[in-house]
């Protein structure tokens, strides 16, 4: 019960507060949140974030697949071949939208 006490005193004072800060600070914190993503640095740290983590991911699925072998299922091995062929034919976008550079 205290919890619940807490949780929705917490939802009270939020909504309080966000009523008096007003559509104006919203829309502040809005443009605020747009302009850092679509400042250059940001983008490029994150894209190549990215391309890091799929670059992992490759590296963590052999190490995988060797330990595990053919127990590996079908559907992620066949993931993992259509990622690999259309990365090797130079397709630019991956399934998020996102670019490989």
């Amino acid at each position: 019960m205290r919890y619940r006490l807490t949780f929705v005193a917490g939802i009270v004072l939020g909504y309080v507060l966000g009523t008096k800060a007003g559509r104006e600070r919203y829309e502040q914190i809005k443009r605020s949140a747009q302009q850092f993503t679509q400042n250059p640095a940001v983008r490029n740290t994150a894209e190549s974030a990215a391309q890091q983590g799929r670059e992992f991911a490759d590296k963590a699925y052999h190490v995988v697949s060797d330990k595990v072998g053919d127990r590996m299922p079908d559907s992620v091995a066949q993931r993992v071949s259509a990622l690999r062929e259309r990365t090797a034919h130079g397709s630019a976008d991956d399934d998020w939208g996102t670019s490989n550079t």
